[in-house]
C-alpha cells in the first residue's frame, strides 16, 4: 500500500482513509462511533509518516466535492514509495530553515511594488487574481510573469511560511525556478513533476513533509503538495488543459487550489495574461479579490487585414510582412500558426470536399510536397486516393501547417534563420539573433530579449472550432504570444475582427471575460453552473438519474439533458446524459452521484455471485466537465 504506514493482520489496510485512521496510535476499537474491531499491526512498513493528517483532509474534501474517491486523489499526490531514498534521507540530518537574504527581500518587494497592496494581502492570506505584466525579461529567457510569482513565493518564504506555485508544464516551470534561483538558495525549493527520476521525486516529497518551510515548484499534482504552514498557494495560468487531470476524479488544479486554501487560510493567487471565466465568476461574487498594476503596460497589438488591390486569400498581409521584414533586422519574429506539420489538411482538387481515407474516413495529411498521402487516424496511406463524390483523382492542400509555413516564409526571407516549434520539433528558448521562428500555439520559445514583432496567423480558422471556449482559449493563445514580443515591437493579429479581437488590440482580457460569463449564464452554461456528465449502461444511467432526482428534489427540473445513445456496436446499450446544477446544490448533487455509483457497483458484484447473465458496473461520473457536449 502505497499511502499507508503499517501492515495489518489478515490483509493489507483497504483504503488510504484506514491508513490515515490506524496511524494515529494503537487503539482496540474503531474512533468512529462504531464497535466494529480492529486488526492487530504485524508489520510497520516505513516509519515514514508519508500521509499527514492535513493531505488526507484536503483529499477527502477534493474527492467529495468531485464525488470520486479519496484513493484516486492520493495516489496522484503520494509518489511511489523508493526505499533507497528513505533510507538516505532518514540517514541525513534534517533540513534547516531557510534564510531569505536582505538582498532577497529587497528586490521581492520591488516586484511586487508596482500591484499597490499586493504584499499586504499576501500576508492576510486573500484570494487574488492577478493580471500578469505581458513582457518577458529584459535579458534573460523568461517572461516578467515567472519574476512576479518568484518575489510572492520569496515574500512568503520569508514571513516563516511555505509557498506552493503551479505551472501547466516544463517550459514554464523552468522559468520560475530560474526566477527563484536568483533569490534563494536551492535548499530552499522543491521541484514536484514526473519527469523526475522515481528515488528524485520521492526525496522531494519527503522533502515537503519536514517541518520546515519551502517553496515547492510543481505541475497540476503538485496542488496537492504537502508543504509546512502553507501561506501561498498561486496557479499560472490556469486556462491551460494542461492543469485539468485526465485521469479520475478530474479535478483541475484551480478547484483543488480553492480546496486548499480554504482549509489552510493561506494566501491563493491566479495569474495570467488572461482571466478564464471561472475566476472572473469568482471575482464578480466577490469570493476572489482582482489587483491590477498601477500603470498597466500592454503590446502594440495590430489588427491586420489585406488591402485593395491585394489578394484576399494572401495568408501574411503587406502591413505584416513589413513589420517582419523591418524587425528581421534588429533580432527574432514569431510566427504563430494553427497546425503543425506541412499541409494537415487536403481537399480534392476539382470539388473542393475533403479528401478521406477510404478505409476509416480519416482526414488526409500530407508530410512534404509531393508525398503520398497519410490518414491522420489510421496512419495508412491512399497511393490510389480517388474522391467519393466526383470521383477525381487530384488533391489540393487546404491548410498550412508549421513546416509549410517555414518553407514559404523562408523563400520570401532569404538567407534567414528558420526555426520550426512544435510538438515534433520542441525548442524552449532561442537567442536575440535575427531569425523566424514558426511555432504552433502553445509551442512558442522564449526569445531573449523578446521578438522584436510577433505575427499570429490562422486566426480564423482556430475561431472555427465548435468548442464553447474557443473564444477565450484563442484569447490566452494570443495574449501568450505577444506577452514574449519586446516592449514596443508589434503584435499582428491577421484576419480576425469582433470581440476577441478587440480585447486583444485594447488589452482587456477581464472584460471579455466577463462578456462571456454574461452571455453563458442564461443559458445555463459552465462556468455560470456546475455540469457533471454520467456515462455507462443505459439502465444504470437511468437508475442514477431517478436516484437523483428523488435525493436531490429541488433540482431545476431543466437540469438533466439526455440520456443519448452511445452505443458503438448493436449489442451494446450505452448512454450518457448531461446534469446542470447551481453551487448551493453543489455537495447534495456530488453526494447522490456518488452514491449512485457505489450502488451500481454493488449491484453488479451481486450479479456475478448469483446465477444468470453477468454484469459489469460501468457507470462513470465526472464533476465540472469543461466542455459539455453530448
Amino acid at each position: 500500500m502505497r499511502a499507508g504506514v503499517a501492515r495489518h493482520g489478515g490483509s493489507r489496510a483497504s483504503s488510504a482513509e484506514d491508513s490515515a485512521q490506524r496511524g494515529r496510535g494503537r487503539c482496540d476499537r474503531a474512533d468512529d462511533g462504531t464497535e466494529r474491531p480492529l486488526s492487530s499491526v504485524e508489520a510497520v512498513v516505513s516509519p515514514m509518516p508519508v500521509l499527514p493528517e492535513r493531505l488526507y483532509t484536503l483529499a477527502r474534501r477534493v474527492a467529495d466535492r468531485a464525488a470520486g474517491s479519496v484513493s484516486d486523489v492520493l495516489r496522484l499526490a503520494v509518489p511511489k514509495r523508493m526505499v533507497r531514498a528513505e533510507k538516505a534521507w532518514a540517514a541525513a540530518p534534517p533540513p534547516a530553515a531557510p534564510q531569505v537574504v536582505p538582498a532577497a527581500r529587497e528586490r521581492s518587494a520591488a516586484l511586487l511594488q508596482p500591484y499597490p497592496g499586493l504584499a499586504d494581502a499576501l500576508d492576510r492570506g486573500e484570494r487574488l487574481a492577478i493580471d500578469a505584466p505581458p513582457h518577458p525579461h529584459a535579458e534573460l529567457p523568461r517572461g516578467a510573469w515567472a519574476d512576479l510569482l518568484a518575489a510572492a513565493a520569496v515574500h512568503t518564504l520569508a514571513r516563516g511560511k511555505s509557498a506552493v506555485v503551479v505551472v501547466p508544464d516544463y517550459r514554464d516551470q523552468a522559468q520560475l525556478l530560474a526566477a527563484l534561483s536568483e533569490l534563494v538558495t536551492p535548499d530552499a525549493i522543491v521541484r514536484d513533476d514526473a519527469d523526475q527520476s522515481g528515488p528524485v521525486r520521492y526525496g522531494q516529497y519527503l522533502r515537503t513533509l519536514a517541518p520546515v518551510p519551502c517553496i515547492v515548484v510543481g505541475r497540476r499534482s503538485g496542488v496537492y503538495a504537502p508543504a509546512h504552514d502553507t501561506g501561498l498557494v498561486a496557479i499560472w495560468d490556469d486556462g491551460d488543459s494542461l492543469l485539468s487531470e485526465p485521469l479520475a476524479p478530474g479535478v483541475h488544479a484551480r478547484d483543488a487550489a480553492l480546496v486548499r486554501q480554504e482549509l489552510e487560510g493561506s494566501a491563493l493567487i491566479f495569474a495570467g495574461h488572461t482571466r478564464t471565466t471561472d475566476v472572473q465568476r469568482l471575482v464578480d461574487v466577490g469570493y476572489v479579490r482582482e489587483i491590477t498594476q498601477a500603470r498597466r503596460p500592454s503590446p502594440r497589438v495590430v489588427l491586420s487585414a489585406t488591402r485593395e488591390g491585394e489578394q484576399r486569400q494572401s495568408r501574411v498581409p503587406s502591413s505584416a510582412f513589413a513589420a517582419a521584414r523591418e524587425a528581421l533586422q534588429n533580432g527574432p519574429v514569431l510566427v504563430q500558426v494553427a497546425r503543425p506539420g506541412y499541409a494537415p489538411s487536403l481537399v480534392c482538387a476539382d470539388c473542393r470536399r475533403p479528401a478521406r481515407c477510404a478505409h476509416c474516413a480519416g482526414p488526409l495529411r500530407a508530410a512534404r510536397p509531393g508525398a503520398v498521402p497519410v490518414c491522420a487516424w489510421c496512419g495508412r496511406s491512399a497511393h490510389a486516393w480517388t474522391c467519393g463524390h466526383c470521383h477525381s483523382t487530384k488533391l489540393r492542400m487546404a491548410s498550412s501547417g508549421s513546416e509549410r509555413t517555414a518553407d514559404e516564409l523562408g523563400r520570401a526571407f532569404p538567407n534567414t534563420r528558420v526555426i520550426i516549434a512544435d510538438g515534433a520539433h520542441p525548442v524552449a528558448e532561442v537567442d536575440g539573433h535575427p531569425a523566424l521562428v514558426i511555432a504552433t500555439r502553445g509551442a512558442e520559445p522564449i526569445a531573449r530579449g523578446g521578438y522584436r514583432a510577433v505575427i499570429l496567423l490562422d486566426g480564423d480558422r482556430m475561431l472555427q472550432n465548435e468548442a464553447l471556449r474557443i473564444g477565450e482559449s484563442c484569447l490566452r493563445w494570443w495574449s501568450n504570444a505577444a506577452a514574449l514580443a519586446a516592449p514596443g515591437a508589434p503584435v499582428h493579429l491577421v484576419g480576425v475582427a469582433g470581440p476577441v479581437a478587440r480585447a486583444l488590440a485594447t488589452w482587456t482580457q477581464p472584460a471579455y471575460a466577463r462578456g462571456e460569463l454574461a452571455d453563458r449564464a442564461p443559458l445555463r452554461m459552465p462556468p455560470a453552473v456546475r455540469v457533471a456528465s454520467v456515462d455507462g449502461h443505459s439502465r444504470s444511467v437511468d437508475t442514477l438519474l431517478m436516484s437523483l432526482r428523488e435525493t436531490v428534489p429541488d433540482l431545476d427540473p431543466l437540469a438533466i439533458l439526455g440520456p443519448v445513445d452511445t452505443s458503438e456496436t448493436p449489442d451494446a446499450s450505452t448512454s450518457r446524459a448531461l446534469v446542470r446544477f447551481d453551487y448551493a446544490h453543489g455537495k447534495a448533487v456530488a453526494e447522490a452521484l456518488r452514491a449512485g455509483v457505489i450502488a451500481d457497483a454493488l449491484r453488479a458484484r451481486k450479479s456475478r455471485k448469483d446465477r444468470g447473465p453477468k454484469q459489469r458496473s460501468t457507470l462513470r461520473v465526472r464533476l465540472d466537465i469543461p466542455e459539455p457536449d453530448l
